[in-house]
Order: structure tokens, then sequence, then C-alpha cells
């Protein structure tokens, strides 16, 4: 299965709301902006968060961790639009710049070199943005803050960790 596939079959768990606690969903803690949650089936946590000011609810920013697919700290980036077909978001953190790889409204780091060196990069920064070109045109920009990110993720990596 392709990384895209792979994201796209997680994306109905993913984009339900951070307060929801239905169908197996464990809160791992909420951490500043950042929350961490632990998912039944597939087995499955993840650190979460929604971008500052509008089209809070349209996207969100994942890290997580599949321990039945052995995947480790994954990014997937719910976009706030769909991006257009070929175009490559651009995810900043503080300086580092990463090209992902997009279908419509969601983006991944294009290898798992690139998730690591994402995660490394949270560690060490204040903000991200994700901008991208529209599917209608024009480009658009969602920002987070990253006040929690490092322990929510840690919180998904000990959350799986029972689970391999």
């Amino acid at each position: 299965m392709t990384r895209p596939a792979l994201c796209l079959a997680a994306l109905a768990f993913l984009a339900l709301p951070l307060a929801a606690q239905s169908g197996g969903r464990e809160s791992l803690g909420v951490y500043a902006n950042w929350a961490a949650f632990r998912d039944a089936g597939p087995p499955r946590c993840y650190a979460i968060a929604r971008p500052r000011g509008t089209n809070r609810e349209a996207a969100f920013a994942s890290i997580a961790t599949w321990p039945e697919r052995r995947v480790r700290s994954q990014l997937h980036m719910r976009l706030a639009r769909p991006a257009a077909e070929g175009s490559t978001p651009v995810l900043r953190i503080g300086s580092r710049r990463f090209e992902l790889v997009a279908s419509g409204r969601d983006a991944w780091a294009k290898d798992a070199a690139m998730d690591a060196a994402i995660v490394a990069a949270l560690r060490s920064a204040t903000s991200l943005s994700v901008t991208a070109r529209g599917a209608a045109g024009g480009r658009f920009t969602s920002r987070y803050d990253l006040d929690g990110v490092a322990t929510a993720m840690d919180a998904a990596v000990v959350g799986c960790a029972d689970l391999r």
C-alpha cells in the first residue's frame, strides 16, 4: 500500500473532533495546543492539533504511530482546502522547509526519513505553517502553535508501546 493510501485509510479516524471519545478512543492527555489519543482499531496513537485562526474545524496536523504496520511518528496534514492537483504544499517549521506530497485535502512527508526530520524540527521550534495552492486557485496557509507538541508526540509513542 502506498504512503498516501495508508494515510487516507486513517483519515476517517483523524478527522473526528478532538473532544470525541467514541469507538475505543482513549485520551492520552492534552498538552497546551496539542492532544494525544489512542485508538483501539486499527491500533494507533497520535498527537493532533488544530490551526490558529479560521478553518480550525476543517484542518489539523497529526503525528501518528501504527504499531501493527511498524510505522512510527508519521506526519499527516489535513489541509483547510483541497490542494491543486500536482501541487506541492510546503511545511515550514522554524527555519526548516519541507515539500509535502498531497492528494486533495491531505498531505504527508515524502518518506520515513522526511518524517524523522520533521519530528526532530518540531521538537525545537515554536510554530509551523503549511502553505498550498488551492484547487480553486490562490494560495492558503494554516499556522499551528507548537506548545505541547513534544509531550503529545511522546505520549502517543508511549501509548502504543505495549501494542507492538
